[in-house]
């Protein structure tokens, strides 16, 4: 199943071959609810042994029009993962400090250390995307970047960070549907920006963007995986069987630990050795006292 949403490079307009609609045939999200629920049991498994064994990190990138739900999908595949090993992280435009470096050096520096689970919403992608559909940097500079990328994700598997990199699909009908949701609720108004007015006048560059994206940095070492985004419950099952399936090509185990070199320690337990010498001093103690009453 997952190989039909995975792109390994080479294709030129990648995203034609995606719709935004597909379910894979399931119909609805009851037909996974216990699936969805075991995928959840598994991650935090993988987790469990992922802090426990520190042999690797876990980067996990979400890409995506706004709208398509980065945010969501975080919090309804991510959320119950325990708190001590796992963050998000989200990239906005750069701080005055972050644009002084270059464009990799605010995202590399919260890359997740060995042990630990770290989501971005957004990433360094960005400085190919936006940037480029709004001329801040020509083709040439993109060139330059996407070479930079390619061996940036390289340096992070050469040590030990595994990456998985998820772009959320969604057509334009759908996020002005969403758009449209989050002017009237008032729950959701929050979240409502007018640039995303804005930015829909660039849906076509954007997609032109993106599928350059996908040429240039899918790999069969990082492959991009196409998530149909418009249905949100296959969106967060097909995420999640997305990321499982990556934390179980790294089989992780359990440290082991060689128990024969604390034998000595087990047999000559001090806390027993001490319970035992109180017992020999409140058993004479009672004999004095008993003889004492004699």
């Amino acid at each position: 199943m997952l190989k039909h949403y995975r792109l390994t490079g080479n294709e030129k307009e990648a995203l034609l071959r995606f719709d935004p609609e597909d379910t894979n045939g399931i119909e609805d999200r009851e037909e996974l609810a216990d699936e969805f629920e075991k995928l959840k049991k598994e991650l935090y498994e993988e987790q469990e042994k992922l802090f426990a064994s520190k042999t690797n990190g876990v980067l996990i990138l979400f890409q995506g029009m706004d709208c398509s739900g980065k945010d969501g999908v975080i919090k309804k595949v991510l959320a119950e993962l325990n708190p001590q090993g796992f963050r998000a992280e989200s990239f906005k435009a750069p701080t005055t400090e972050e644009a002084a470096h270059d464009f990799l050096w605010r995202t590399h520096k919260v890359t997740p250390p060995k042990g630990f689970i770290t989501a971005f919403n957004r990433s360094y992608y960005e400085d190919v995307l936006i940037t480029r559909v709004h001329k801040l940097v020509d083709d040439e500079e993109v060139g330059r970047r996407f070479k930079h990328i390619t061996r940036f994700e390289k340096l992070l598997a050469d040590s030990g960070i595994a990456l998985v990199k998820i772009f959320l699909h969604i057509s334009p009908d759908f996020q002005l549907k969403k758009i449209r949701e989050r002017m009237v609720n008032p729950e959701k108004l929050w979240k409502f920006d007018h640039s995303d007015l804005e930015e829909r006048r660039y849906w076509d560059e954007y997609q032109a963007a993106y599928n350059d994206v996908f040429k240039h940095t899918a790999t069969k070492r990082h492959p991009w995986y196409i998530v149909p985004a418009n249905h949100r419950w296959f969106r967060d099952y097909l995420a999640l069987k997305i990321i499982v399936s990556a934390f179980k090509e790294l089989n992780l185990t359990y440290p082991q630990v060689d128990l024969a070199k604390y034998k000595p320690l087990l047999e000559h337990d001090p806390l027993a050795q001490i319970r035992a010498e109180q017992a020999v001093k409140s058993a004479k103690e009672q004999k004095k006292k008993q003889e004492a009453k004699a």
